[in-house]
């Protein structure tokens, strides 16, 4: 997996992905023009995305209704060091389910990948480039 991420003006920034593109940006009162999400609202909106994908396929598998299943995920900004944490994923289901079948839907969540990324210390290694050429560029 790889994305790019290119610089474009202020605080905005476009993001590539395969043939897929969004842009970040922040809200007016920290430099931007909030035409896009800012960088946590990503990262709460993939692990929503993660989390209503794994629901859903529980539910297809099993022939229930999936049409209307609805995720929110929200977070609190801690400090010390600066992070997002407390997450908080509610999923809504469009069906009454049986218990067997909440419990269903709420193990296929926990499998989501970025759900245990999160809760997994990945390692993450920073590079700096300076002089280099930028990247794509003839």
């Amino acid at each position: 997996m790889e994305v790019k991420v290119t610089h474009l003006d202020q605080v905005k920034f476009a993001i590539q992905s395969r043939s897929h593109s969004i842009i970040c940006d922040q809200p007016a009162e920290n430099g931007g023009t909030d035409s896009g999400m800012t960088p946590p609202e990503f990262l709460l909106a993939s692990l929503g995305s993660c989390a209503a994908f794994y629901a859903v396929q529980y539910l297809r598998t099993r022939n229930l209704d999936d049409r209307s299943v609805e995720v929110s995920v929200t977070a609190e900004k801690l400090k010390q060091p600066a992070r997002i944490g407390n997450f908080k994923i509610h999923v809504t289901c469009p069906i009454a389910l049986t218990e067997e079948q909440e419990q269903g839907v709420m193990r296929s969540v926990h499998h989501c990948l970025v759900h245990n990324t999160l809760l997994n210390l990945p390692e993450i290694e920073i590079k700096l480039a300076v002089g280099e050429p930028a990247l794509n560029q003839g």
